[in-house]
C-alpha cells in the first residue's frame, strides 16, 4: 500500500470518527429568536443547493445547538440522508470525479490540506461518506424521535413526498413545507 493509499484511509477513519463525534456532541439549551434559528436553516438550504454538504451538516448542527427540538434533529438527518443520495446517484451516472469532490468538500477544512490534501480512491470514499452519513442518521434521527415523535412523523411524510416529486434531484433542496 502506497503512502498516499495509507494517507487516504487514515483520513477516510478520521472523517467517520469527526462525523460521529459531531453527532454525539451535547449541545446546549441556549434559547434564541425563532428568526435566528431560522437563518441556519436558510443557509443550509443554500449549501445543500451549492452542494457543499459540509457547510450543510454544520449549520444543521449549529440549529440544534441555538433551539434544539425534534425538527432540528430530523433537519440534520435530512441533510445526511441528501449526502447519501446524492453519493447514489453519482454512482449510477458512473460521475467519480464527483464523488472524490464530495470526498473533499466532506474532509477539506483548512489551508494546510491545500499543500496535504486528502486523497482517498473514489469508490472508496463513497463506501466511507455513505457508511457515515447513514450511521450518523440513525443517530439523530432517534434523537429526534425521544423528543417528538409525532412532529417527527410529519416531517418525514413531507420529506417523502419531496423525494417522490424530486426523484433527481431532491437532495438538492428541502421540502417547502418546512419554510427553510
Amino acid at each position: 500500500m502506497t503512502g498516499r493509499s495509507q494517507r487516504g484511509l487514515v483520513l477516510a477513519g478520521l472523517l467517520s470518527a469527526l462525523l460521529v463525534g459531531c453527532a454525539l456532541m451535547p449541545t446546549g439549551s441556549v434559547q434564541v429568536s425563532p428568526e435566528k434559528s431560522r437563518e441556519q436553516l436558510k443557509r443550509a438550504k443554500v449549501f445543500l443547493a451549492a452542494g457543499d454538504y459540509r457547510r450543510a451538516v454544520e449549520a444543521c448542527q449549529k440549529e440544534i445547538d441555538e433551539a434544539p427540538s425534534a425538527e432540528s434533529y430530523v433537519y440534520l438527518t435530512y441533510v445526511y440522508h441528501a449526502i447519501d443520495g446524492y453519493l447514489e446517484a453519482l454512482a449510477k451516472a458512473d460521475r467519480w470525479v464527483a464523488v472524490e469532490q464530495l470526498y473533499v468538500n466532506l474532509a477539506a477544512r483548512e489551508t494546510q490540506d491545500l499543500v496535504d490534501p486528502p486523497e482517498v480512491l473514489a469508490r472508496i470514499a463513497k463506501e466511507i461518506i455513505q457508511g457515515a452519513a447513514q450511521r450518523q442518521a440513525d443517530v439523530s434521527a432517534a434523537m429526534a424521535a425521544r423528543l417528538n415523535h409525532v412532529a417527527v412523523e410529519r416531517l418525514w411524510r413531507q420529506q417523502a413526498d419531496w423525494r417522490k416529486a424530486k426523484p433527481d434531484s431532491w437532495w438538492a433542496g428541502v421540502p417547502e413545507e418546512w419554510g427553510w
